[in-house]
């Protein structure tokens, strides 16, 4: 039961209250919805708004969507979908608002319910394989404004129930820290990934203290903050964060993998586009035929409605009939996806010469008999630039008993946080193993 509930009823005497309470409790176990959850165990879905937003065909889309897109590559285990991460964070935000409640901070019934609807849909708007259809079948528009326009469908569809959801969401709404619960530095989307992706990839280093660190959360001045003897978890979880992502999400091996894939839809695309028979489902058929952008999303309403048709399930299937198209190279790039025949890569510090890069793409050029103009598919030039901590945007504050706070930066005695928020950019060179 939330706080105010029991302020509704001012007039009750405290063993009213209480047995108020114990019923609550029991019917709550009755109006729920529990789901298994191997990272956090059992999560209690209410009936309701909530539990309708997780039955929901957009929600359900996500359960056909890996989280980390094509990192299963390097980590067989990790074929976890968006759908389990968005529970994960549903559950921890529920946990963070029964932390903050219990600290005298006054929230709503209303505001809970919103915030939990928010975190449920944060990722709705994402593509097949994560960030990828970003930069290949999309462009400029990204999964957040996508889900920002599924969000307000599905708003529609509930009644125009989630106006407070999308405020919060959209950080709209009076009470900052309630979208700092959802988007900021230390939110639960965060939280969740990385204890999540650490679980199902066995790396141990994203194996955060998450618990711990809601635990420690207040509010200060609006704004979402760690009491101090949290400092050891966030000092944790920003070195977890900075080893999974170069660990995990930035694997060479799985930046390789996604270069193929996305010089087969580029290629596919191509294809299309000269008339050439590719097959595909009708959903990405739409997408390889017509370049769609922020703009074609606003002036062609059909265009959400495909996208929501798409998932990882479209891709694969098209990958594995293309295997026997006559193109040389689509078939060459789709049978290097379908059977894990990854391109080399090779990471520097700095810009590979270009002379250099000629000189690859001549030799698989003619080793597989085709156009120069071809090879472009075969090599691929990525530049990653990560830094795990900016203190100038959105920082961590640690809370004192004294009411005062101080940046991570500066409360910290053991992190090195100038090498954190660094900038790291490193140059990926990968091309067709020949």
């Amino acid at each position: 039961m939330r706080y105010h509930q029991a302020m509704d009823h001012p007039q009750m005497p405290p063993n009213q209250i209480t047995q108020f309470q114990r019923q609550d409790k029991t019917q709550g176990m009755n109006d729920s919805k529990i789901i298994n959850d191997p990272v956090f165990g059992f999560i209690k879905i209410p009936r309701g708004l909530l539990l309708s937003i997780v039955q929901h065909p957009l929600m359900q889309r996500l359960t056909r969507i890996n989280q980390l897109g094509l990192a299963s590559v390097v980590y067989p285990g990790a074929r976890h979908s968006r759908f389990q991460h968005s529970l994960g964070a549903f559950h921890l935000v529920s946990e963070a608002i029964a932390t903050l409640l219990q600290k005298g901070n006054f929230i709503f019934d209303s505001e809970a319910e919103a915030v939990e609807a928010a975190i449920l849909m944060h990722d709705i708007g994402h593509g097949p394989f994560s960030h990828v259809l970003e930069n290949t079948l999309v462009r400029g528009i990204s999964h957040e404004e996508i889900s920002l326009l599924m969000m307000e469908q599905i708003n529609r569809d509930l009644g125009n129930q989630l106006n407070l959801a999308l405020k919060i969401f959209k950080n709209e709404y009076p009470k900052k820290f309630l979208h700092q619960l959802i988007s900021s530095q230390l939110d639960m989307d965060r939280l969740d990934y990385l204890r999540r992706d650490s679980f199902f990839t066995g790396v141990n280093e994203g194996n955060i203290g998450s618990a711990r660190i809601i635990k420690m959360l207040n509010v200060h001045e609006d704004n979402l903050v760690v009491e101090h003897n949290g400092i050891f978890s966030i000092e944790n979880y920003l070195t977890s964060r900075r080893l999974m992502y170069w660990q995990v999400y930035l694997h060479k091996t799985a930046v390789a993998y996604e270069c193929v894939l996305i010089s087969a839809l580029n290629r596919a695309k191509a294809l299309v586009r000269e008339g050439h028979k590719v097959f595909a489902t009708p959903a990405l058929q739409y997408f390889l035929s017509h370049d769609i952008d922020a703009e074609w999303f606003s002036s062609h309403p059909e265009a959400i409605d495909v996208y929501k048709e798409l998932d990882d399930n479209d891709i694969w299937s098209a990958l594995k009939v293309w295997t026997h198209h006559d193109d040389k190279v689509l078939s060459r790039l789709a049978d290097d996806m379908v059977n894990r025949r990854i391109f080399k890569v090779e990471v520097s510090a700095t810009p590979f010469p270009q002379d250099y890069v000629d000189e690859i793409s001549r030799n698989i050029a003619n080793k597989l008999g085709i156009d120069i103009s071809d090879s472009k598919y075969f090599v691929a030039l990525n530049t990653v630039e990560k830094d795990m901590y900016d203190p100038e945007d959105d920082s961590i504050s640690i809370l004192y008993k004294d009411g005062t706070t101080k940046d991570i930066s500066e409360a910290s005695e053991l992190l090195n946080v100038e090498l954190l928020s660094k900038k790291i950019r490193k140059y990926y060179l990968c091309y067709q193993r020949i």
